[in-house]
């Protein structure tokens, strides 16, 4: 899946449990960062035309983050970040693992490639999950996900106050809320 679609996941889990400001972006980061993996593209992109070309996304794209090791990581990591330690680091292991499902079933690249998630690693290589139905990324699944995510977004600026934006800033999610509120709510 799309990197926004897994961001917009993430906050969703996030904000439909009580957590604060904080922990909601442990959560939601906790949802993008399995494709940090992904970075190699850059190297890869720059040394194409080598004589050896370094192939770090090629081969360890969804290799080195998408996997059991990588989530148990990553809850340990928020126990240490968030106030709510079980909570949050329960939430950011879920966050993971929605993304690997998220990549399971919508992340068939344009050659039909499935990106498998050796699932196992680091502690085993015996296990890598696929779907033979894997949608192509720009798929209308992938496209309807993203748009109910940012739908309930939306939802949850409205009813709560909260949403991604408050990520980069308190003051451009408070108006952001308080435009939308402005505009969607009844005079009464």
């Amino acid at each position: 899946m799309n990197p926004i679609t897994h961001f917009l996941i993430g906050w969703t889990l996030a904000g439909s449990v009580t957590l604060d400001r904080r922990e909601r972006a442990i959560v939601t980061v906790s949802g993008v960062i399995p494709d940090i993996d992904g970075i190699g593209i850059i190297a890869e992109k720059l040394t194409q035309n080598w004589d050896t070309p370094l192939r770090w996304w090629s081969d360890y794209h969804h290799l080195l983050t998408h996997n059991i090791g990588f989530a148990v990581f990553v809850a340990i990591a928020a126990c240490f970040l968030a106030r709510q330690k079980l909570r949050c680091s329960i939430l950011a292991f879920i966050s993971v693992h929605l993304h690997l499902a998220g990549d399971i079933i919508g992340a068939r690249g344009p050659d039909g490639y499935q990106w498998p998630i050796p699932y196992l690693l680091p502690f085993s290589d015996s296990c890598s999950l696929s779907w033979q139905g894997q949608w192509k990324l720009n798929a209308w699944p992938n496209i309807l996900i993203t748009s109910l995510a940012l739908a309930w977004a939306f939802y949850m600026a409205h009813k709560r106050g909260i949403s991604p934006l408050e990520m980069v800033s308190a003051r451009a999610n408070k108006a952001f809320v308080k435009t939308l509120r402005n505009r969607f709510t009844k005079n009464r």
